[in-house]
């Protein structure tokens, strides 16, 4: 048996390529899909299954591209109510590759439609010796059951199913039968996803926390309680995952736009996205801008924190920049690219427009002005369990997925220091507010970790989560 693991990080997403005897399959695919056709290739494989192990909400699938271009069948469970044609699998259903077999579960819990694929190469065995479990369990955790609510089930009644699918089916396999799921570390999909992106059963039920024994009720408050906020563009990907996206090549390229037309049209309502690192952003970029570095969890964030629709005009270091933006953007179903800053900075700066700066303080001029009790107000914009795990003195919570929600408790009269774990979320976060007002705006570079490091007092935990 051929199998290999495509693992994306900056959409912390795990996609598969396995085959035997010339044929193969891909599981949940990311939605530009070249590499699985380059790989099947060079190992004499021909796709002849895609399978989605759910409607993934987090980001847009190339199924519908991938076995347009391979001639393969669309796998996803019956209760998917995919609109295009498929193959509807229930319990125990099998597919046959060469001499490997893949029989599905039904593992409801995450969303209702959820499978699992159990992988049995009967060269080896007739037992199973893998699981893919898409969003049901991850390692170090198992899947969120909020993301459905619309589709007329309660995060509880989720949950009360997830916890059989793990318990009745899941935990059954042997210890030995390995696990991969289709998402890592970062994802939203989860809360405590471990950076291992693959396990065993047995490890799962020694060290993941929502396996240990307990009641379904017991399992079912837990997982309910304190959820992080679904991003707006979750729903979506899914119906566009149920209908099937277009392919990429057919999305439109962006125009290349001079300083005075991007000028114009952000005065007509476009958001001007600059996609380069934080300190390039904060020595000088388009005012009202906002920025989300492309050398983070780009995407994700950008779908987040602009509005499903909204038209976007790139501001990049090069045209590659503009072209990684572009896919990574569309990977998550944002595809309201239309245009680009032709010359980046340079350009504009030339053009004689006004420049917007974001000071960046490193932490021991921070420690200075904490020590001096200066007036200065500190937003940390990490998730909450983040925060609570160590922060810097003074610091107040508002995560950034929530920031403008929660902009009236913030002071925008006064000097405002932005700090994260690395120095990433907080530039995007100090973009954010000084487009909407605050005047005297500076980015915490390194972080809370390097606050850490450097040997700083904290509140709360002994030392912080730097994740």
């Amino acid at each position: 048996m051929y199998f290999k693991q495509f693992y994306l990080g900056c959409l912390a997403h795990a996609s598969y390529l396995l085959g035997s005897e010339g044929e193969a399959a891909v599981i949940d695919p990311q939605r530009d899909v070249d590499q699985y056709i380059n790989e099947a290739d060079a190992q004499g494989l021909e796709i002849k299954y895609v399978i989605e192990t759910h409607l993934h909400a987090d980001f847009v699938s190339g199924h519908r591209e991938l076995a347009a271009r391979t001639g393969a069948r669309i796998v996803f469970g019956h209760r998917a109510g995919a609109t295009f044609p498929h193959l509807a699998v229930k319990e125990g259903d099998e597919i046959h590759l060469g001499k490997v077999v893949l029989r599905v579960l039904e593992t409801p819990g995450h969303t209702p439609e959820s499978i699992s694929v159990l992988v049995l190469d009967t060269e080896v065995s007739n037992l199973p010796q893998k699981i893919l479990t898409g969003d049901a369990l991850f390692i170090g955790d198992v899947g969120r059951p909020d993301l459905v609510g619309s589709k007329g089930f309660t995060a509880e009644q989720m949950a009360a199913m997830l916890y059989d699918s793990l318990h009745q089916k899941m935990l059954t396999l042997d210890d030995s039968v390995e696990v991969y799921p289709a998402h890592g570390a970062g994802s939203l999909c989860g809360r405590n996803i471990s950076k291992d992106t693959s396990s065993t059963i047995g490890e799962q039920r020694k060290f993941n926390y929502a396996l240990r024994p307990m009641s379904k009720e017991d399992f079912v408050r837990m997982m309910t309680t304190d959820l992080p906020e679904v991003p707006a563009y979750f729903p979506r990907d899914a119906e566009i995952n149920r209908a099937g996206a277009q392919a990429l090549e057919e999305l439109p390229r962006p125009a290349e736009l001079s300083p005075a037309e991007v000028n114009k049209l952000q005065q007509q309502g476009h958001v001007i996205l600059d996609v380069r690192e934080g300190a390039r952003f904060g020595a000088g970029h388009v005012p009202g801008s906002i920025n989300i570095g492309l050398n983070g969890q780009f995407a994700s964030w950008a779908g987040t924190l602009i509005a499903i629709g909204t038209p976007i005009i790139l501001v990049a270091d090069d045209l590659a920049g503009v072209d990684e933006a572009v896919v990574r953007l569309a990977r998550v179903g944002v595809e309201s690219v239309k245009g680009y800053l032709s010359g980046g900075m340079y350009e504009w700066d030339k053009s004689g427009f006004e420049l917007a700066r974001v000071p960046q303080i490193p932490i021991d001029e921070l420690h200075s002005l904490v020590e001096e009790g200066a007036d200065l107000q500190i937003v940390d914009v990490r998730r909450p369990a983040e925060y609570a795990n160590g922060h810097a003195p003074g610091a107040v919570s508002v995560q950034l997925a929530e920031l403008e929600k929660r902009l009236p408790e913030l002071d925008s009269g006064r000097p405002t220091a932005v700090i994260c774990a690395s120095g990433y979320r907080s530039s995007a976060a100090a973009s954010l507010l000084q487009r909407l007002g605050f005047k005297n705006v500076s980015n915490v570079v390194g972080g809370t970790s390097a606050w850490i490091q450097a040997g700083y007092a904290v509140e709360g935990a002994a030392e912080a989560q730097c994740s």
